[in-house]
């Protein structure tokens, strides 16, 4: 059978006009206009207009100050959600099962996917006390240990389109910049250790997971409390220097090298 004639036959010419979109996105620095869109795929403003408002609509696509359009990160978590979690929860399993039973502490890893920030794997603390978060629960990007170090490690205009999906906003962000300036420092020491906003008494101390280009894929975090009753419990500085071990082995699977000593 002739494999063009094929090709022809089972053409989606919508899917197709999608497609090359999306694809021109990815391999341009910044965003471009609907024009810009037009002249690159040689298709008219009308054929694009009604597929961009879809790709909008749907997320994969971001309509910025001056109507110009970039990729959001939702393929991104598509691409990163199914296999590569289960596998990174079935190698951070057993450390995380090792840094509860040397901290004394439960803890947690979590990763941003498509806006919402998402708790993968937790482990409960050995002794009686601990903090616990359901696997699957949504926590927030603005004020957890968690949210801190997944924007931390990322380059500026990620971390903008990460706030952008996760308030739902099709309009460009902006970062305070005492917010800037506090995820630098985050970044510049390699851990988030912060007091809990949600609970009294509690601190988050939070380790990035890091990928081979650098960037946070997980945060791993311990909601650290004070156990009394457990006088050979680490302290908080200790349970810092565990935390970043851990996450540091982790990041070695994922081939990035150590994130923490």
């Amino acid at each position: 059978m002739d494999e063009t004639r094929t090709d022809d036959r089972y053409r989606a010419p919508a899917l197709d006009k999608g497609l090359d979109i999306l694809e021109l996105l990815a391999g341009v620095d910044g965003a471009l206009s609907q024009a810009e869109i037009a002249k690159r795929l040689g298709k008219s403003h009308n054929e694009l207009y009604r597929m961009l408002d879809r790709l909008v609509r749907r997320g994969y696509v971001a309509r910025n100050e001056g109507d110009r359009f970039s990729l959001t990160l939702k393929l991104f978590g598509l691409a990163h959600l199914h296999a590569p979690v289960r596998r990174m929860v079935s190698y951070a399993t057993p450390m995380m099962r090792d840094l509860a039973q040397t901290t004394q502490q439960a803890n947690q890893l979590v990763v941003f996917d498509r806006g919402a920030v998402v708790v993968i794997a937790q482990q409960e603390a050995p002794s009686y006390w601990g903090i616990s978060i359901r696997v699957g629960s949504h926590v927030s990007l603005f004020d957890t240990g968690s949210g801190h170090v997944l924007l931390a490690f990322r380059p500026h205009e990620e971390r903008l389109m990460m706030i952008a999906e996760h308030v739902r906003s099709a309009e460009e962000p902006a970062i305070a910049p005492e917010f800037s300036a506090q995820l630098d420092e985050i970044r510049d020491r390699g851990y988030e250790m912060m007091p809990s906003i949600q609970l009294a008494g509690v601190f988050n101390l939070s380790a990035p997971v890091l990928g081979p280009d650098g960037r946070a894929i997980a945060a791993l975090t311990v909601p650290f409390i004070h156990l009394a009753n457990v006088p050979a419990a680490p302290d908080v500085a200790t349970t810092v220097k565990m935390i970043r071990a851990a996450a540091g082995r982790l990041s070695q699977l994922a081939g990035a090298g150590v994130a923490g000593s």
